[in-house]
């Protein structure tokens, strides 16, 4: 028995597999979670309360992920967002 995959469907697979495989490599310049503990235990890094208390982040946002990633030379932290508006957002600050 022979599957079809529907033509309009291709083009929709390979730009979910091509995001998919960019989004790895985009995070393999990300620490994991014992570097960041790291990070912030030798002084490399602030904590993430640090940085938000920093950034003047309202303490009643939450938190919903958090990276520690190389840009440039520079750790930043990635930061996504939900304010208590509802909106969701992407933050990167300064983890240095």
């Amino acid at each position: 028995m022979k599957t079809l995959i529907p033509k309009f469907l291709v083009p929709v697979a390979l730009a979910l597999t091509l995001s998919l495989a960019a989004g790895g490599a985009a995070n393999a310049a990300c620490l994991d979670n014992r570097e960041i503990q790291d990070a912030v235990s030798s002084g490399q890094i602030m904590s993430l309360a640090a940085v938000l208390a920093a950034a003047g982040i309202d303490g009643n946002t939450k938190i919903l992920n958090v990276q520690v990633c190389d840009n440039g030379g520079q750790l930043v932290y990635k930061i996504g967002v939900l304010a208590p508006s509802g909106d969701a957002k992407n933050l990167v600050l300064n983890a240095q």
